[in-house]
């Protein structure tokens, strides 16, 4: 049976308890620890009382302080609001090309439209508007329907081919899958397309171009144009810069031709404020500035 008995070298009694020659102090809880117990236990009423801490069932206990979180956000959203507002109305009532050469409105265009931007458009653009396949990169400057702040605005406000009663409409036809051209005569104009960029071409491509030069005259001229630099008033994409959508390598370019294409962007003026698509188009009228 265990039995206390005096530690010689500290004074203190032991346990009783005993494992492998090691004895058991009886050593007490420092008073520091009571003391630390006792000052959160005072805290913790005290906090109960003085703050929002207790379910009622429908609701909490308000504490005397009478502090809520809920009206303290939406304060801030207020404050948040207010100076936000001293920009926007000043945004909303200058023109885009002043706001444009405003340091001061565009480094607040620049903050927000970058929000706006990652919000709502960098699902489809990319976070840095470099875009993907099927979607323009916008950072290229390779306007589809201009680039200018006011068509911008018209683009993102109507969207394209989108619900909108006034979107922008552009389609390519399906030459292939339409029988306008056959297969020979795709492979012909593709080569000439290809060319057009400056892409380097085997000799099967070279012995197509003359017969490709001519069906893009007649096929494709009248939207590309006759360079095929595109025309802005129709959507349709220079076809002479390095800027692809759908890829620019010989069979992207094949089944674009074959098979036509018609891109999507819907319009955002049921979403977003006049002022944040001005905003928003500014934006995207500085990406791809540094270069």
């Amino acid at each position: 049976m265990a039995t206390e008995k005096l530690d010689p070298t500290t004074g203190r009694t032991t346990t009783g308890h005993e494992w492998n020659g090691i004895e058991e102090l009886n050593t007490p809880v420092p008073r520091i620890v009571f003391f630390f117990l006792a000052v959160m236990a005072l805290f913790a009423v005290g906090y109960w009382i003085l703050m929002p801490a207790w379910p009622t069932g429908v609701s909490f206990t308000k504490g005397m302080l009478g502090i809520d979180q809920r009206a303290v956000v939406t304060q801030q959203v207020r404050d948040a609001a207010a100076e936000r507002a001293a920009w926007t109305d000043r945004i909303g009532r200058t023109s885009l090309e002043a706001t444009a050469r405003d340091p001061e409105l565009m480094r607040y265009v620049r903050e927000t439209g970058r929000t706006l931007f990652l919000d709502n458009c960098s699902a489809c653009h990319g976070t840095k508007g470099t875009g993907g396949p099927g979607f323009p990169n916008l950072a290229a400057r390779a306007w589809l329907w201009g680039g200018t702040p006011e068509t911008i605005v018209e683009t993102i406000t109507k969207g394209i081919n989108s619900t909108n009663d006034d979107t922008r409409v552009s389609q390519m036809l399906a030459f292939g899958r339409d029988g306008v051209l056959t297969g020979e005569q795709i492979r012909s104009v593709a080569a000439f397309v290809r060319s057009l960029s400056g892409q380097a071409l085997d000799d099967g491509e070279k012995a197509m171009l003359p017969a490709g030069r001519k069906l893009f005259a007649d096929n494709c001229a009248s939207c590309h144009g006759d360079t095929g630099r595109g025309k802005h008033e129709m959507g349709a994409p220079d076809l002479a810069d390095s800027v692809w959508i759908y890829g620019g390598d010989r069979q992207s370019v094949f089944d674009t031709i074959y098979a036509g294409r018609q891109g999507h962007m819907p319009h955002w003026s049921d979403r977003l404020s006049p002022t944040d698509i001005r905003i928003l188009a500014l934006y995207v009228g500085t990406l791809g500035a540094a270069k």
